[in-house]
């Protein structure tokens, strides 16, 4: 029976095999042996390279040791010694790649983020799909500072450099580091009307909140990044998109959130009840739940937790979640094993694993 044939509810009872009634999370990575064969073709899709000279940029996680940092510096700039071994070892086909945050959002300068868009595109293009077709792909950075400039290189990276969509890390700075525009503002219709019309995903990644924004987490860094600001900050910008109705404007563009999310999924029905009841003036033409079912793709990057991934897939469906893992921020060896263990069966393993990517990325399934 496919899964068109039957209610997701119904369906996720068949896929997960029990899963939904596990309450502990998953031991370590090492501890753990497939009870199946696990699958060895997995794509990726949060997967991070830095641009040499875009060090000035890039988010530095609060209270790593400067070893741990050095290790992560190392690792997003490489190839050859770690990256592709370890995907070997796991079972990891191929590595859709961006540019780690905060990237190009976090430029303040106009033309410098123009410039190093294109410059990191083209590296992108240069140091890992060149020599390694068929082990990476990319997500072109975009200078959103400049909205028709975005579009021009998002045109240039998908139709020259075969980059599969864009990924944008969070809102954009304007003029300084205390100022930044989210991607609803009606002055992104010319980002926007160009890559629905190539028809490619916008991954909504997560950065750092603005020093201006940061008064509930002071005295707390350890909230600051990945453990809980980078998922508040994302779910709230993914949905500004969806009541500024953006997606009625757009109706064929999809999205990919990570992180199982950024805690979103869990709180659509919390939202639409009090949407319905004060919506301040907006109208839109589906509940916002739907619109999170139509036009997100969500991923599991950096959490590895079976009863969330339950929880995702039963909210929007098995055809919408894919595999991630985060690298090199997460392991890739911890993110496989979780996977190779979930209780999927052998159709929505794959679709997980790497189907679902093929037909959102128009991957060469073989």
């Amino acid at each position: 029976m496919s899964s068109i044939d039957i209610q997701r509810r119904g369906f996720i009872g068949g896929v997960l095999a029990g899963a939904a009634l596990t309450t502990r999370p998953v031991e370590a990575a090492q501890t753990l042996i497939p009870k199946i064969a696990p699958l060895r073709d997995k794509i990726t899709l949060e997967e991070h390279f830095v641009l040499p000279s875009s060090f000035g940029t890039t988010f530095h996680p609060l209270g790593l040791t400067p070893e741990t940092w050095r290790n992560i510096e190392a690792k997003l700039l490489e190839v050859n010694e770690q990256r592709l071994p370890q995907m070997d070892a796991n079972g990891i086909a191929m590595q859709v790649l961006s540019l780690t945050a905060n990237g190009i959002q976090g430029e303040t300068d106009r033309a410098l983020a123009i410039d190093h868009a294109r410059a990191a595109n083209d590296w992108l293009a240069q140091k890992f799909l060149a020599p390694h077709p068929t082990r990476f792909a990319g997500f072109a950075a975009v200078a959103l500072q400049d909205p028709v400039a975005a579009a021009a290189e998002a045109q240039r990276a998908v139709t020259q450099l075969n980059f599969k969509g864009v990924l944008v890390n969070g809102a954009s700075n304007s003029g300084d580091a205390d100022h930044a525009e989210y991607l609803d503002l009606p002055k992104f219709a010319p980002f926007w009307e160009r890559v629905e019309s190539l028809g490619v995903p916008v991954y909504l990644h997560p950065r750092a909140p603005l020093p201006s924004q940061r008064v509930i987490y002071e005295g707390h860094d350890e909230m600051m990044g990945p453990m809980w600001a980078f998922g508040a900050e994302t779910a709230a910008h993914a949905l500004r998109l969806i009541t500024s109705g953006l997606f009625d404007r757009y109706p064929r563009q999809q999205m990919i959130l990570g992180h199982m999310g950024e805690g979103l999924v869990a709180m659509m029905a919390r939202a639409q009840r009090r949407f319905e009841y004060a919506p301040c003036g907006k109208k839109l033409q589906k509940p916002l739940s739907q619109y999170l079912r139509d036009h997100f793709y969500i991923t599991t990057s950096g959490n590895f937790h079976t009863p969330t991934l339950n929880n995702v897939i039963e909210e929007v469906g098995i055809d919408r979640v894919m595999f991630s893992v985060d690298y090199p921020y997460e392991s890739m060896s911890e993110g496989a094993a979780w996977f190779d263990n979930c209780p999927l069966d052998g159709e929505a393993r794959a679709k997980v694993g790497r189907l679902n990517a093929c037909r959102l990325l128009k991957i060469n399934p073989a």
